[in-house]
């Protein structure tokens, strides 16, 4: 991205994503990773060679390369997030980098630990950020143009 166009994205306004939005998304998401992995576990685990340190590998890494290739292959948009409208951008309004995607996705750990404190500080933060938003220092806005604003930048 040029010097232009990010500073066109540093002046954009966005609409932040609302709880509702967001929660639904996270739902799409976590059912088509369940179902990817169970698909996977099912083809890896007939062939035997299925090792429980493999296992615990893979339910970690494979979340994590989910959201890293939709969040920064896709326009910040993983299908759930395709489906409600919304995506993930950087705090500066542009879009989200292969290192902030990785904490950010690590981040989703770190925000469920706490029997899902981390989500739910959404509910009080005046800009509806969770844990890994912090963290990453990203904001999940409304793809269209949109009532609630909020400057990026």
């Amino acid at each position: 991205m040029g010097k232009k166009s990010k500073a066109a994205a540093a002046n954009t306004v966005h609409e932040l994503a609302g709880i509702v939005p967001r929660i639904l998304a996270g739902i799409i998401d976590t059912f088509l990773l369940l179902m990817f992995m169970l698909l996977a576990f099912a083809v890896i685990s007939s062939s035997g060679y299925l090792l429980p340190a493999l296992a615990n590998f893979f339910s970690l890494a494979v979340p994590v390369f989910y959201y890293w290739y939709f969040w920064t292959r896709r326009n910040g948009q993983t299908p759930g997030k395709f489906a409600l409208g919304i995506r993930v951008v950087k705090a500066d309004g542009t879009p989200i980098g292969d290192v902030d995607a990785v904490i950010r996705a690590i981040g989703y750990q770190v925000s469920a630990a706490l029997f899902g404190l981390g989500y739910l500080w959404a509910l009080v933060d005046r800009n509806n950020q969770t844990w890994h938003d912090k963290l990453a220092r990203t904001y999940v806005v409304r793809s269209q143009t949109q009532r609630r604003t909020v400057k990026i930048g």
